[in-house]
């Protein structure tokens, strides 16, 4: 069964006390990120990593502080998640870009849910994977997202729990909750690594 992981918004601005939008403890799972991202590439599975890409007056910012500004220190994803070959799908119609020989695909949003970039439904047609192992912040919002949106796409879709982090831990149990009722499966790296 082919796998995807996917690394959700692990970037400096969630990630870091000293981001805009901390997560409180993103920067404890960023060794297990690293890992799963890691063992990915060893293993022939492809990663695909979300990333906010927000403009300086984004309307996002009317429910959210400023956070991972295009350009900024904040938007970068540590370079411990980072495998050497990747490439940036923008959100912008039409994009033109090649998935040939990619180990890390980067999926540009301004937007809390990754399906809203307009190129996300080729990238996953190119995949063709059955099986997605999600991970990353936060639980209860962006990777909520990412989670049910490939659940509805009838996906098997993995929340490894020892490699998420919230910013509401009610809401997060409550996500996870909801998510095992509507068919996905928690695990933990060390079971997806086996």
């Amino acid at each position: 069964m082919k796998t995807v992981f996917v690394d959700v918004d692990t970037q400096v601005d969630f990630m870091f006390p000293a981001g805009a939008l901390y997560a409180p403890g993103a920067e404890k799972i960023l060794p297990v990120v690293a890992a799963l991202n890691g063992y990915a590439a060893r293993t022939g599975a492809p990663v695909l990593s979300t990333m906010d890409a927000h403009s300086e007056n984004d309307p996002e910012f009317a429910s959210w502080p400023p956070h991972c500004v295009v350009g900024t220190v904040g938007q970068r994803k540590p370079d411990s998640t980072l495998l050497a070959q990747r490439i940036v799908v923008p959100s912008t119609r039409g994009a033109v870009f090649s998935l040939d020989l990619c180990e890390q695909i980067v999926i540009e949003k301004q937007h809390i849910d990754m399906f809203t970039n307009d190129n996300l439904s080729f990238v996953l047609g190119h995949l063709q994977a059955q099986r997605f192992v999600v991970y990353g912040v936060v639980t209860e919002i962006c990777v909520r997202c990412a989670a049910f949106g490939l659940l509805r796409k009838g996906k098997l879709v993995e929340l490894v729990t020892d490699a998420v982090r919230s910013l509401d831990d009610e809401k997060a149990q409550q996500m996870l909750v909801e998510f095992t009722a509507a068919g996905g499966r928690l695990t933990t790296a060390a079971a997806v690594m086996m």
